[in-house]
């Protein structure tokens, strides 16, 4: 198993970490390298289940996971939840064919280079969502008020997870078959930019059909969510 940190987001071109993680959506484990030679694999890294935009991002990659399958591409979806706690979520909240796994140490974020940002920086940003927040919040104002909104109780095993990776960015990362990532979607967490983004399903079909099919040069789209 391969966990090493790298200094900088994993770019098309570069090759994928093997990664073993505690399965959600079943029980044993997940490995990356369970997919070598054998699919295309879209691997979302998120924050935990605790951060209700991450909870979205799940979805939606739930929702187009169909999509996805019937291109030949398999999806991942990683929570730094522990493995209990998300089972429970997924109970209720079920989302099926969709894999999951568990990763509260962030070790795969890290393996992807998916960095930390300061609580200074988290502070400072203020988040307007006309239609769903009153007026525009800070992110922890803003995650204490849509977890209230959307009925996500907060356990103890999530307040862990808030306490150590309120600042860790996420990502979405396109790998072939031969273990190379051949397009990625990484978080800016910035002062003024637009943040919580996700990629647009259009351009994820696009990009996946493409892949399945071989047609993307070795060096492909890096996409950072501006």
């Amino acid at each position: 198993m391969s966990m090493c940190s790298v200094d900088r987001p994993l770019q098309p071109g570069d090759p994928a970490p093997n990664i073993v993680l505690d399965a959600i959506s079943r029980e044993g484990k997940i490995a990356l390298n369970d997919f070598r030679g054998r699919s295309p694999l879209l691997i979302g890294l998120f924050r935990g289940l605790h951060c209700p935009f991450c909870r979205r991002h799940v979805a939606a990659m739930a929702q187009l996971n169909p999509a996805l399958r019937e291109k030949g591409v398999e999806c991942l979806a990683v929570v730094n939840t522990p493995v209990e706690r998300a089972r429970l979520y997924f109970r209720y909240h079920p989302m099926p064919h969709l894999l999951a796994a568990s990763d509260p140490e962030r070790a795969s974020h890290r393996a992807f280079g998916l960095r930390e940002v300061g609580m200074d920086t988290v502070t400072a940003i203020r988040i307007d969502l006309p239609g769903e927040l009153p007026e525009p919040m800070d992110v922890m104002a803003m995650n204490e008020f849509l977890n209230k909104k959307e009925g996500y109780e907060i356990t103890e095993a999530d307040q862990q997870m808030m306490a150590s990776g309120q600042g860790q960015l996420v990502g979405q990362f396109l790998i072939d078959r031969e273990g190379i990532v051949r397009w990625s979607f990484t978080e800016v967490l910035e002062v003024g930019l637009q943040t919580f983004r996700a990629p647009k399903p259009e351009e994820l079909i696009s990009v996946a059909s493409q892949v399945a099919h071989h047609r993307l040069p070795k060096n492909s789209l890096d996409d950072r969510a501006l």
